[in-house]
């Protein structure tokens, strides 16, 4: 094949969970913009028509609400795509909560809350959509299943969301484990572990001259991530530039674990 077509993602079908905000919705512009089909999903049907309506300028995004949490939710889901396509050639598995609280406090609750979307929403998800990511998968062009996990899965963040760290270290384990498991059906799975990027997790941070600074004085490349920054990692990862890549977590943090 040609050079010039190594990140080529146009024509594809992807699918981005948690794709009403954050960088859930940054991925979703970036393949829209590159020509790729995008379907995403979220649980607040407002929100999510919202900015599927925003998206749709760049091209084809599609709304469908879905709670990620319930295997039900996740089977729903797949089952309206299914209605539209025959295959799915991306799957970036970005749904996720947070729950800080410390440790003595830290309620049963909020644990299932983090991990049922953290972890089993993407467990499931990938299950639920085997068959249309094997119909599109080949050996020359695999499927791709991306996971969003985050540096706090590899390193104690010093916050009491005790949750949302363990959450984010299985996601890092289980990528690699489906990896192995679906290379032979032509199918990648890889991972990002994102730092810092504005969110609704990180809006506590943002807001906050003091934290703002402090945050990013622990940054060598000295700025939190921009939309580009996620948006190319995915590209990549969707992209014949990755094809022979697979099980693989890349950390995108502007060097922040490098200083631990």
């Amino acid at each position: 094949m040609s050079m010039k077509s190594l990140f080529d993602v146009s024509c594809k079908v992807a699918v981005v969970t948690g794709g009403s905000s954050g960088i859930g919705a940054m991925m979703a512009r970036g393949l829209l913009e590159n020509g790729a089909k995008v379907h995403i999903s979220a649980r607040k049907a407002e929100r999510l028509e919202a900015k599927a309506k925003e998206l749709s300028e760049l091209g084809e995004c599609i709304a469908i609400q879905a709670d990620m949490s319930k295997v039900e939710g996740i089977e729903a889901l797949v089952t309206e795509i299914s209605k539209r396509e025959s295959q799915v050639d991306i799957l970036i598995n970005n749904a996720g909560a947070n729950w800080a609280a410390p440790l003595e406090d830290f309620p049963e609750k909020g644990w299932d809350k983090v991990m049922d979307i953290n972890i089993k929403s993407i467990f499931f998800a990938t299950q639920k959509f085997l068959p249309l990511l094997k119909a599109a998968g080949s050996s020359e062009d695999p499927a791709r299943v991306i996971n969003i996990a985050s540096i706090n899965g590899i390193r104690n963040s010093g916050m009491p969301t005790y949750a949302y760290s363990a959450s984010k270290s299985g996601v890092i384990h289980l990528t690699e484990h489906l990896a192995t498991d679906l290379a032979s059906s032509s199918i990648n799975v890889n991972a990002i572990a994102p730092g810092l990027f504005p969110s609704d997790m990180t809006k506590q941070i943002i807001e906050d001259d003091d934290m703002t600074k402090f945050a990013l004085s622990q940054i060598p490349r000295g700025r939190m991530g921009k939309p580009e920054d996620i948006a190319g990692t995915a590209i990549f990862l969707c992209s014949q530039a990755s094809s022979w890549m697979t099980g693989q977590t890349i950390v995108l943090d502007g060097g922040m674990i490098s200083t631990a």
